[in-house]
C-alpha cells in the first residue's frame, strides 16, 4: 500500500517536473511583479449589485491570453452584514481558499463574488444558489448567476487594462456550498466554463435529467421545470464538453440536504428516497448518472478525508487545471 502511494506520489511529481520544465521552454514574457488584491465596488448600471474581489497573483503574465477562475464566496453562516461576507471573500481570494492555491500556483487572476446571505432571509441559500435565490426579486439579491457574469465581463476590462489578457470562458472551482453554486451555475451557464473543480458537496450534484423513478425533478435537483426558469432549455452538448474533476472526502458526512435552508421538504423527500439518505450513498448514485449521461467528469474519492480540504486534494485540483491549460495553449 505504501509502496502505490508512493509510485503515485512520484508520478505526480514527474508530471509537475515535466509541465513545469514546457512552461520554461515558452518564450519568455513580462509577468505582474507582485500579488495584487482589488475590491471592486458593485456597480448596477453594469449589472452587478454586489462588490466583488479580484486576486492578481505574482507571476501573472502580461499580453499573453490566460484563464480566469472564480471561485464563489461561502461564508459559512447566515448573517445581514455585508462587511462580514466582504471579509471572508477577500480571505477566501487571498489566503484560505483551494482557488487561491489554484491562482498562486498556475499565474492566474482569481475572481470572488461578495454575495450576501442575509439572516433576515435564512431560507434563500444564495451561497448554494438555491431555488429561493434563483426566484428571489430584491434587486442585490436578484439572479446572482446574471451578477456574476456580469462581474466576469467588469474584471476583464480591468485586467485588460492592466494588459492581463483573459480568455472568455473561464474556470471554476468550489468546496462545499461554493461547489453546489459551480455546479448548478455550470448547468445554468456551460456555454461560458472551460473547466471546474468541486469538492464537498453533500453528496447531492445537480441530476441531468427531468426525472428519476417518475417523479419529477425541479430546479435545483433536476432539468423538469429548467425552461420555465431559465426562459432557455438545458444545453447538454455544451455542458458535456466541460471538463470536469468531482472529488469528496471518504469519511464526508456533512448533510445539508436534511437541512431546509438548503433544500425544501418536497426536495429532501425526493433525494433522500430516490438518489440516497446518506451522503456517499448520494455521491455514488450521482457518479453513476453522470457517467450514463456522457458527461466529462472525473471522480475521485479521497481515503480518511472528511468535509474538509488536503494537500493532496489541492495538488489534484491544480494538476487538473494544469493540464487545461497545457491542451488550450
Amino acid at each position: 500500500m505504501i509502496s502505490n502511494i508512493f509510485k503515485r506520489l512520484q508520478l505526480i511529481v514527474i508530471f509537475a517536473i515535466a509541465c513545469l520544465v514546457a512552461i520554461a521552454q515558452q518564450p519568455a514574457s513580462e509577468t505582474i511583479k507582485t500579488d495584487s488584491l482589488i475590491v471592486v465596488a458593485k456597480n448596477p448600471q453594469k449589472g452587478f449589485d454586489n462588490d466583488y474581489v479580484l486576486f492578481i497573483p505574482k507571476g501573472t503574465p502580461i499580453n499573453k491570453k490566460i484563464f480566469l477562475l472564480v471561485e464563489p464566496n461561502n461564508t459559512g453562516k447566515i448573517t445581514d452584514s455585508m462587511e462580514v461576507h466582504k471579509k471572508h471573500a477577500i480571505d477566501l481570494a487571498s489566503v484560505s481558499s483551494v482557488g487561491n492555491n489554484i491562482s498562486t500556483e498556475l499565474k492566474i487572476p482569481l475572481l470572488v463574488p461578495v454575495f450576501p446571505r442575509p439572516a433576515s432571509k435564512p431560507l434563500t441559500y444564495t451561497h448554494a444558489l438555491d431555488r429561493d435565490a434563483i426566484l428571489e426579486k430584491t434587486p442585490y439579491m436578484k439572479r446572482l448567476d446574471l451578477q456574476l457574469l456580469e462581474m466576469v465581463s467588469d474584471a476583464r476590462n480591468i485586467l485588460e487594462s492592466m494588459n492581463i489578457l483573459v480568455n472568455p470562458k473561464f474556470f471554476m472551482s468550489g468546496f462545499s456550498a461554493s461547489a453546489t453554486f459551480t455546479n448548478r451555475f455550470s448547468f445554468i451557464h456551460p456555454q461560458r466554463i472551460q473547466a471546474l473543480a468541486i469538492g464537498g458537496f453533500n453528496g447531492k450534484l445537480m441530476i441531468p435529467q427531468n426525472e428519476i423513478n417518475r417523479i419529477k425533478l425541479n430546479y435545483p435537483v433536476g432539468l423538469n421545470d429548467f425552461s420555465k426558469i431559465f426562459g432557455a432549455g438545458f444545453d447538454s452538448a455544451a455542458y458535456r464538453q466541460i471538463p470536469q474533476f468531482i472529488y469528496m472526502g471518504k469519511l464526508d458526512e456533512n448533510d445539508a440536504v436534511q437541512f431546509d435552508d438548503a433544500y425544501s421538504a418536497t426536495e429532501r423527500k425526493i433525494i433522500n428516497e430516490n438518489i440516497g439518505r446518506r451522503v456517499q450513498e448520494r455521491y455514488l448514485k450521482c457518479q453513476a448518472i453522470y457517467l450514463d449521461k456522457g458527461i466529462n467528469a472525473k471522480f475521485k474519492t479521497f481515503d480518511k478525508v472528511g468535509h474538509w480540504t488536503t494537500g493532496e486534494m489541492n495538488l489534484d485540483v491544480i494538476m487538473f487545471f494544469l493540464a487545461e491549460m497545457g491542451e488550450r495553449r
